[in-house]
């Protein structure tokens, strides 16, 4: 085969697989698929669902005490020295008869008590009975902690839904004023050099060339500030939703005609659901489970009575039986408990006032939030009226200035100015549309939409 052949081969190749990755790492990113990311990849999100779990298999446990005990016992003993029993002639007494007295018992006898080796085995059954009331309490607080969990995972999902909308908003956003900055950059530019031309022929002075200078300056640095905030904004987003960095080069702009349509939600409508909100349903639970606490600590005042059955064998003493089963009530009270639980009470009462107060607060604050956020949703909207007037002002002047160009009246830096002030009433525009689906994210997460 010609070398010259493969070797072409061979770079084509290369050129393809380099396409196709640069084509992959190039992946543009929906707001829906950054959010899905985040979810599935997230650690902290992983940690809450095991917690969960956690808590779910410690009520199965728990559960397990509702019912009888069950006690398998053994033991082995070997005995060194055994006890004796002596029991002399006459011992008991004479028994008079024809022949003479007769001594009981005739002779000593010489009894050897048990064996040197003893086995010892025990099943027992333990059903306690009046601590059912307990162990039913404390079910209820296990089933409320994993209610807790599972709200703490809501919660932290939409928090992160949240962070990841603000910063995809924030970083169309800054591109956009990037690209209004590099119009106001090629403006500054163009005035420049239309300057340095004008100062080589005399026309100005040199004085003016360094204000002109220090525009162009100023807009690169502005250029540059906006680009860090991007890199950074990037960097965070990636990081949140656990994806490469590098692959996280374009993102898909949404669709912003509906930002007209969010005003139609009234304030009263979010009040009515603010219900929803995760946080202050998890402080109603923590309510709850103070109350359960309350119950409980009362409960354990109570004395634990239950039923015992058994079966026993022995082997090795002759005194007792065999082997025998058995049935009995079983009482245990620590009276002690009487006192030391009446100050755990209280604690639980104390905790149980922080619990209200922590609702109302919550309730406070969670109408202060829709409040506000739907005060920002209003005037969010009504900033975006006002930059699509400025907007549609800005598109009539363009035209105008280009006819003048058309006719010779003007020069190249008035139509570079007016596309750099046009650029920034479509970056105002922009931004006004996204910070509108911000404010509707932010205020649907109040009431857990």
């Amino acid at each position: 085969m010609n070398p010259d052949f493969k070797n072409s081969m061979l770079l084509s190749v290369i050129l393809m697989l380099g396409f196709f990755n640069l084509k992959a790492q190039n992946k543009v990113y929906t707001l829906q698929q950054l959010i899905d990311s985040t979810v599935t990849r997230s650690h902290l999100l992983a940690i809450q669902h095991w917690q969960v779990q956690e808590k779910t298999h410690k009520l199965k446990e728990d559960e397990i005490k509702r019912y009888p005990a069950v006690v398998l016992g053994g033991n082995y003993q070997y005995n060194f020295s055994l006890g004796e029993l002596n029991v002399p002639a006459g011992f008991i007494g004479t028994l008079p008869t024809a022949a003479g007295d007769q001594l009981l018992p005739q002779q000593s006898t010489h009894l050897q008590l048990g064996q040197h080796q003893n086995y010892t085995a025990d099943v027992s059954l333990y059903q306690p009975i009046l601590q059912q009331a307990k162990i039913k309490t404390g079910l209820d607080i296990d089933r409320i902690d994993i209610a807790l969990s599972e709200k703490e995972q809501v919660k932290l999902r939409q928090q992160l839904t949240l962070a990841v909308q603000k910063l995809y908003y924030g970083i169309l956003i800054s591109e956009k004023q990037l690209e209004e900055a590099a119009n106001r950059m090629e403006a500054a530019q163009a005035k420049l050099a239309d300057a340095e031309s004008a100062s080589a022929a005399g026309k100005i002075v040199t004085a003016n060339l360094a204000g002109l200078r220090a525009a162009v300056a100023e807009e690169e640095q502005n250029i540059l500030r906006l680009d860090i905030t991007v890199q950074d904004y990037r960097r965070e987003l990636a990081s949140v939703a656990n994806i490469d960095e590098h692959a996280l080069n374009t993102l898909q702009a949404p669709d912003i005609t509906g930002t007209d349509t969010y005003a139609a939600t009234t304030l009263d409508f979010y009040r009515s659901n603010a219900e929803a909100n995760t946080e202050l349903q998890i402080t109603r639970l923590n309510r709850e489970k103070a109350q359960l606490a309350i119950k409980a600590a009362k409960q354990s005042s109570l004395p634990d009575i239950g039923l015992i059955a058994g079966y026993y064998y022995q082997k090795g003493n002759p005194i007792l039986p065999t082997s025998s089963p058995y049935i009995g009530i079983n009482l245990k009270w620590n009276l002690t408990d009487l006192f030391s639980n009446r100050q755990v009470t209280r604690q639980r009462e104390a905790q149980l006032k922080q619990a209200e107060h922590a609702v109302a607060y919550q309730q406070q604050q969670l109408y202060t939030s829709i409040d506000k956020a739907y005060r920002k949703l209003v005037q969010t909207r009504a900033l975006v009226e006002v930059a699509k007037k400025a907007w549609k002002y800005r598109q009539e002047e363009l035209k105008i200035q280009q006819g003048k160009q058309m006719a010779g009246m003007n020069v190249k830096t008035d139509i570079l100015e007016i596309k750099a002030n046009l650029a920034r009433s479509v970056s105002d525009l922009y931004a006004a549309q996204l910070s509108c689906l911000l404010a509707t994210a932010e205020l649907e997460n109040l009431v857990a939409r």
